[in-house]
């Protein structure tokens, strides 16, 4: 099977993207410079090319992401935003022999177009030149108590402007335009060629679950030079850490992803670190967990071999569809007398899916948690290893828990066909805050 979704990219890395035409050897390249126009920000996937050699601008989508990021509008309200410039790219050689070298060429023009941006050529006013726009930088620390007592810096973070609104609303946005980049290793970070406007500053840290968000709103004028100095994020905690499945980086590509069906195979991407791109992955579960689902024991279980990438719907012999509920298997030498557990479910993609949570009653209802019905970024089907990000803190009584043996019930409860399904990004088990204060004493 070879189809358009196999060609997706994040936006923050389709920067360059074409054909090679072997005889004569000549190369057809669309350089997009920058992803300021684009929606959904940095991580949003979209296509490049259909199977054929059709090459696409995609500016503004839907896909990995869903209705939220269709464009809507109120009666009478007025809207306009610049899409582009796009840049096509020819080049050749002379022996056909050397057609490759086409690539390497294309992406050297790429960094030369990256560097030229914005461009200066355009006449619209809706368009502001280098010298019309405006810069932001600071330094992000990270504090996280049961970690470090100590602030540490936000190494490789993704720090942007984007329109304002609430934390991670960005990766819902379409309207307006975003800034981003990657804070260094002392979590510096520098945002240049930035549009007049008003925007929020947002940040997410691999390694950290949560967004963050500066409380403070940034108004963006031409030529100014803004230094917010050292921010703070302090990600989602409430108590040490009794057990955690993956890593927390927004995309559930640390599990396990299995071999395609021979049948379906597609050979760019074997032994490529994009496998997950393969068609008909989904339908792999049912083979190999075709009479249970899957259980998966703390301690003794590898996330990477033993955690299916996907929770899908199972099929049934006569292609009806049912849901899946996995199991978390956990001990607990000793339980709290009082207090509150905390449950951390950050999903790396969700499609017309109802998360539910039960502990140590796989029966009960109503579940301790529901999401109720989420999603529609349908990245399952669409052989992306992640859509829309979320993430889910359950509040689990002591009193549901029990010394030794305990077993979390995750149920994906609609089933209406192959795609429902969920993606992981990372779970982890706190214990009540009073865990940590004993310790210190």
């Amino acid at each position: 099977v070879d189809d358009k979704y196999q060609y997706s990219s994040e936006n923050k890395d389709n920067k360059v993207h074409g054909w090679i035409c072997s005889d004569p050897p000549v190369g057809f390249w669309q350089i997009t410079p920058s992803n300021e126009f684009r929606n959904g920000g940095p991580f949003k996937q979209d296509l490049t090319s259909h199977v054929n050699p059709t090459t696409l601008a995609i500016f503004v989508t839907s896909h990995y992401a869903g209705e939220d990021l269709l464009l809507k509008f109120k009666h009478g309200e007025v809207w306009k935003k610049v899409f582009g410039p796009v840049f096509i790219y020819l080049n050749s050689v002379p022996d056909g022999h050397d057609a490759l070298s086409l690539w390497n060429d294309a992406k050297e023009q790429m960094k030369k177009e990256v560097e030229a941006w914005p461009y200066n050529f355009t006449a619209s006013d809706d368009f502001p030149k280098s010298d019309q726009r405006g810069k932001v930088s600071g330094t992000l620390l990270v504090y996280d108590r049961y970690i470090s007592q100590d602030k540490v810096p936000a190494r490789a973070a993704y720090v942007g402007l984007a329109p304002q609104g609430d934390n991670g609303s960005w990766q819902r946005e379409s309207k307006g335009y975003q800034f981003w980049t990657t804070a260094n290793e002392e979590g510096y970070f520098s945002i240049a060629n930035v549009r007049a406007g008003e925007y929020n500053l947002y940040a997410w840290v691999p390694e950290f679950i949560g967004d963050y968000k500066y409380e403070v709103s940034l108004t963006i004028a031409p030529g100014s030079d803004i230094d917010v100095g050292k921010l703070t994020f302090e990600p989602p905690r409430e108590g040490p850490t009794l057990w955690e499945i993956g890593i927390p980086d927004r995309t559930a590509a640390e599990f396990y992803v299995p071999d395609p069906n021979p049948k379906y195979i597609n050979k760019l991407y074997v032994n490529h670190p994009d496998r997950f791109r393969q068609y008909g992955l989904w339908e792999r579960y049912n083979d190999l967990y075709p009479d249970k689902d899957l259980v998966y024991t703390v301690g003794v279980s590898d996330y990477r071999k033993d955690w299916f990438y996907a929770q899908v719907t199972r099929k049934t012999a006569d292609n009806v569809y049912k849901s899946t509920t996995w199991q978390i298997k956990f001990s607990i030498d000793s339980v709290a007398k009082a207090g509150i557990y905390k449950l951390r479910l950050a999903l790396a993609s969700a499609h017309n899916s109802n998360l539910q949570v039960r502990v140590n009653n796989a029966d009960e209802n109503p579940p301790l948690f529901s999401t109720g019905v989420i999603g529609g970024d349908n990245a399952i089907a669409r052989h992306g290893i992640h859509g829309v990000y979320w993430l889910f803190n359950v509040d689990v009584p002591a009193a549901q828990l029990m010394q030794g043996g305990n077993t979390i019930y995750l149920t994906q409860a609609r089933s209406q066909s192959p795609f429902q399904g969920i993606m992981y990004d990372y779970i982890r088990l706190e214990g009540p805050s009073s865990f940590k204060l004993l310790e210190l004493i």
